[in-house]
């Protein structure tokens, strides 16, 4: 489970070593300022969908350091969202043009994880 004190900690550094404001990093993450408030003074917990974001953003953050501290910040090494572990088993098929019927929204990429740890991605065409 994620110690909460010490992941906000450690997005706290993350905020300050790219030289963010509250405000600014969670535009380029992409969600509201109040997420970020709530998650840095203990109130809410991260949720998976807030990680990936920052993960994505921000490349030299690795998902070990920030959810429990072990690893290193800033990471030298590249991406690990564009490289697959090498355990995972990747396979892209393209998909038809198509729009979320919730949405009305164009799709980009569907991704399913099976629970072997394998997974298949889905590239809009």
């Amino acid at each position: 489970m994620i110690n909460s004190d010490d992941f906000s900690k450690r997005l706290q550094k993350v905020i300050e070593y790219y030289s963010e404001s509250a405000s600014s990093f969670s535009e380029k993450i992409g969600v509201q300022r109040s997420s970020i408030s709530h998650i840095l003074s203990g109130r809410n917990k991260p949720s998976l969908d807030f990680v990936l974001k920052v993960l994505a953003a921000y490349p030299e953050v690795e998902l070990y350091w920030l959810l429990n501290g072990k690893g290193k910040f800033p990471s030298n090494s590249p991406s690990t969202l564009d490289q697959p572990e090498k355990h995972l088993e990747k396979k892209s098929e393209h998909i038809p043009k198509t729009k979320s019927a919730t949405l009305d929204k164009d799709i980009e990429k569907i991704v399913i994880f099976y629970k072997d740890g394998t997974f298949k991605d889905f590239i809009k065409d």
